[in-house]
């Protein structure tokens, strides 16, 4: 997929893979017995419906030449039961189908959710969230139809169409003969749209795609869109990219719609022909004819098209949701590359000793972001990462929690190789504040019990009174139980890096990580906050990324990162001194400040 593009198409190029289909019969299989079920009931449904023209042939040809009242009323009783019985049949199998198809969508749902959870940060990196959205929700329910019908339709009208032809047959092979002549006419029809109507689905797919991810991403940055008056712009992005899915879907149905009406013409012109044919026989006293004989037969002519015009939608959604599941099961196939090893055994309990020895990490082949990087953290150590943006010191903390894999080199902590442990035995040890805020929509009890979800409600409020967070929570209108929005929109974004910090002191982690913790926070905050973490910090191993340097001047260590490289280091007094980079960057906010 394209890096962060909207309007780039994703490519897939693979052919039409019959194991896509039985992967998907292994979703369908552990409700084989509600199929079987089901299509047991319409089968019966569907044989009791095929005696219904041989009734009105005995009527036509046996009961009305010869006055039989009684035969008739007869045969009337058993069309109100057959009608009975199908109208049960028919209630318990849309029950059951739209149960059977619902648990089957829920659980390719669960499947890709589940695989999200794992995928590493470079897959999102590389990917528009929109686009990674629209195939856990619009392509999944694309198959619902599918699923809850299509199957259980296809496989009963199977067996009727069996029925059918042998009902047809034991009434006149004749007239069978000339119903089938329409079916090659058909296949070949079929045979000459069908790679171009999986292409067609496949870009509308696309476009879908496209679209999805530009309404993710403008919805967003709308603060940003209305501050730069940008509305009118994105409009007309949106109108493009609208106008290619409405182009791309007329496209696609266009092929679908290309079967019925030839279905209905091949059954029209057949069932005019068996009319000539049969009247001329009638009329002619051609053996085996009768007026009973083609009622009955023409009924089962329309019976016999039924199927198969049921069959050619089957063929269509089959199709679309091929392009649908393409796309589904290449996400859940796409690999986690940051994994736990084999072999990998828990992390014990963490001391704080952090090494880096010669690490090297790129996001992208050639364009290193750490090249050979080394230093020792003892542990009870501060350590602050400053330099220019871009330098690397973002990654040098993702790099600890293992959220992406090295490139050479090798990272240890307690003088184990963090790649020798289970991933989450090495995380649940650690406490992590990136430098985007995230709030979930629920309360600010349960966004800070986030990070801890087995801590009392009085835990909580002391790592919020620690962060000096406290006091504006409890000017919200609920206090801790006040509901906040998706991304903490009702927040301000000091009090969003407040609740976060306070998500990561929670956790009481062995090793603290704080990128840009105390950025959107005011003067005065951060004075309180000092003294808040001065306590915190203590007897922990921290990392500190920081741009305001006055918050990280009493660090044991100071690394200033250039070039993927530390260029210095060293604490506050002795970077001074040294009168380097770091020197500069410090002089440079003194002077502004002053």
């Amino acid at each position: 997929m394209a890096r962060n593009k909207y309007d780039i198409d994703e490519a897939l190029d693979s052919e039409f893979n019959i194991k896509h289909l039985k992967r998907l019969g292994t979703y369908i299989s552990p409700f084989r017995k509600d199929m079987a079920i089901t299509i047991l009931l319409m089968l019966t449904s569907s044989a009791l419906g095929m005696l219904v023209p041989i009734f009105f042939m005995k009527i036509i040809d046996d009961f009305i030449p010869n006055k039989n009242i009684a035969g008739i009323v007869g045969v009337c009783f058993l069309l109100l039961v057959i009608n009975i019985i199908n109208m049960i049949n028919l209630r318990l199998k849309v029950n059951i189908t739209a149960k059977l198809g619902q648990n089957i969508i829920h659980q390719i749902r669960s499947d890709i959710f589940t695989h999200l959870q794992e995928l590493p940060f470079s897959y999102y990196d590389d990917r528009p969230h929109g686009k990674i959205q629209v195939r856990v929700v619009n392509y999944v329910n694309s198959l619902s139809d599918l699923l809850s019908n299509g199957i259980v339709n296809t496989i009963t009208d199977l067996f009727s169409l069996f029925f059918i032809v042998g009902f047809m047959l034991s009434i006149d092979i004749r007239l069978t003969g000339i119903c089938m002549i329409g079916l090659p006419v058909l296949m070949a029809l079929i045979f000459f749209i069908k790679r171009k109507q999986r292409v067609a689905w496949q870009i509308q797919s696309n476009k879908s795609s496209n679209l999805n991810a530009y309404i993710a991403e403008s919805i967003n940055g709308i603060r940003v869109t209305q501050s730069f008056v940008r509305e009118r712009e994105n409009i007309q992005i949106f109108n493009n990219l609208s106008k290619s899915y409405s182009t791309s879907w007329m496209n696609a149905v266009r092929y679908n719609f290309m079967l019925w009406p030839a279905i209905d013409n091949i059954a029209t012109l057949t069932t005019a022909a068996i009319y000539v044919l049969g009247v001329s026989w009638i009329t002619n006293g051609v053996a085996g004819i009768t007026t009973g004989v083609l009622i009955a037969f023409t009924s089962y002519i329309g019976r016999f098209w039924a199927p198969i015009n049921t069959l050619a939608s089957f063929y269509n959604s089959l199709l679309t949701a091929m392009s649908y599941l393409e796309r589904i099961f290449e996400t859940i196939d796409e690999e986690v590359t940051v994994k736990d090893n084999e072999g990998a055994t828990e992390m014990p309990p963490i001391v704080g000793d952090v090494e880096f020895r010669d690490v090297t990490f790129s996001y992208e082949d050639g364009v290193p972001i750490l090249n050979g990087v080394s230093f020792h953290v003892k542990p009870g150590e501060t350590y602050a990462i400053v330099g220019p943006t871009g330098a690397g010191k973002s990654t040098i903390i993702n790099l600890i929690s293992r959220f992406y894999n090295l490139d050479s080199g090798e990272l240890f902590i307690d003088g184990i190789d963090i790649n020798s442990v289970t991933i989450k035995s090495l995380r649940k040890q650690m406490g992590v504040m990136l430098q985007d805020s995230f709030i979930f929509s629920g309360t600010i009890m349960d966004n800070i019990r986030y990070g801890n979800m087995e801590a009392s409600n009085e835990e909580v409020v002391a790592a919020a009174k620690t962060v000096c967070a406290h006091d504006f929570i409890m000017g919200l209108e609920n206090g801790y139980d006040t509901e906040v929005n998706e991304r903490g929109s009702r927040l301000s974004a000091g009090q969003r890096q407040l609740i976060s910090f306070a998500r990561a002191l929670l956790a009481d982690p062995k090793i603290l990580i704080l990128d840009e913790a105390t950025s959107s926070i005011d003067t005065e905050t951060e004075i309180l906050l000092q003294e808040g973490l001065a306590k915190l910090l203590a007897g922990r191993t921290s990392f500190i990324i920081a741009h305001r340097l006055s918050t990280i001047k009493n660090s044991d260590k100071i690394m200033y990162v250039d070039g993927g490289q530390i260029i210095e280091l060293g604490n506050h007094d002795e970077l001074m001194a040294l009168e380097g980079k770091y020197y500069d960057l410090y002089m440079s906010q003194y002077d502004f400040l002053r």
